[in-house]
């Protein structure tokens, strides 16, 4: 990573309570969604963060909006740590750390205009004269490609793709620093995605913005991504810039995710060793012992199953400049 560090997040955890009993007084269990996660992203870079659904990643999201509090851990932003702040402080923060949800359908109000939802923040804040907040809605609409006279429509008089720029509008109108965009074109046709990821990477180079961006293709994550962090099971298992990763995984469960990705190459497609995960993803109310991955590793197997995967839970161990990865057996994948 290059730049200075504008989000720390440092053992990171989420979790949550299993409760049973008539009005469920009796905490019986919790699911750690998160656990342990750490990774900084710089000023004006693109972190993505890559995995199965399931693994955490919009709970890494909500913990850093603080839509979700931290259980454990730290998550410094500029100086201030977002997993503590409450009150005045918090809201302060909250203008300079904004996200873009998943789905662009249900993330917007339906009763309330395009020019009613881009002009609430600066409502909420108080930002500028009502003149100012007017002009500012237009601003926004320009932006990101729309015209300013759709301030007046609804939400359900928009695609899919227009919708989620608004979205991204909205996520703008305070001008932050920070931007945590939650599989933000999943929802959406291929050809859109591109014109979103794109509409993204320019604001990036116009606004000076950094981004975590979550989602679970990876050839997604390739195209707009600096550096890409891979989770499995609420813990970071690998992370390296995007080019590396994608030709040089080190991680077990990056490499098979990767065998997976299609090659427009026939003769490349034919050469390729596709790796199929045995058995299901571990649940988080009952994570195995040792490392997370070591149920489905297919290293481990080729190794003769040693037993320090299963009792020793790896931490992240840099093996290149810029590259970390969570293996007792980095060297032999």
């Amino acid at each position: 990573m290059s730049g200075e560090p504008l989000l720390t997040v440092k053992d990171l955890a989420v979790r949550f309570p299993i409760r049973e009993g008539l009005v469920r007084e009796r905490t019986v269990a919790e699911v750690r969604a998160v656990d342990g996660v750490s990774f900084e992203v710089a000023k004006g870079e693109i972190l993505g963060l890559v995995g199965e659904s399931g693994c955490g990643k919009s709970t890494v999201a909500r913990a850093i909006t603080r839509v979700v509090k931290p259980s454990a851990g730290t998550i410094n932003f500029d100086g201030h740590n977002l997993a503590t702040a409450e009150g005045r402080e918090l809201q302060d923060l909250r203008r300079r750390v904004q996200m873009i949800f998943q789905d662009p359908y249900a993330s917007l109000n339906p009763r309330m205009t395009v020019g009613a939802i881009l002009r609430e923040p600066a409502d909420i804040y108080n930002v500028g004269t009502s003149a100012e907040r007017t002009g500012r809605v237009s601003e926004l609409l320009e932006l990101v490609g729309l015209d300013p006279r759709f301030a007046e429509r609804y939400p359900h008089e928009f695609s899919g793709g227009q919708r989620q720029r608004i979205g991204v509008a909205r996520a703008l109108a305070l001008n932050p620093d920070l931007v945590v965009a939650d599989e933000p074109v999943s929802a959406l046709d291929v050809s859109v995605q591109a014109q979103i990821l794109n509409l993204l990477a320019e604001l990036r180079q116009r606004l000076g913005l950094a981004y975590l961006f979550i989602a679970h293709d990876l050839s997604v994550v390739r195209h707009i991504s600096d550096r890409t962090a891979v989770m499995y099971l609420g813990k970071i298992v690998e992370v390296a810039p995007s080019a590396e990763l994608n030709s040089s995984p080190v991680h077990p469960y990056s490499i098979a995710l990767l065998s997976a990705v299609p090659i427009p190459d026939p003769a490349i497609e034919k050469r390729r060793k596709r790796i199929i995960l045995k058995g299901d993803v571990p649940s988080p109310s009952n994570p195995p012992s040792g490392c997370a991955f070591q149920t489905r590793c297919w290293l481990k197997e080729k190794l003769g199953n040693p037993e320090r995967c299963n009792t020793e839970s790896p931490q992240l161990v840099q093996v290149s400049t810029g590259h970390q990865v969570a293996c007792h057996f980095p060297d032999k994948a």
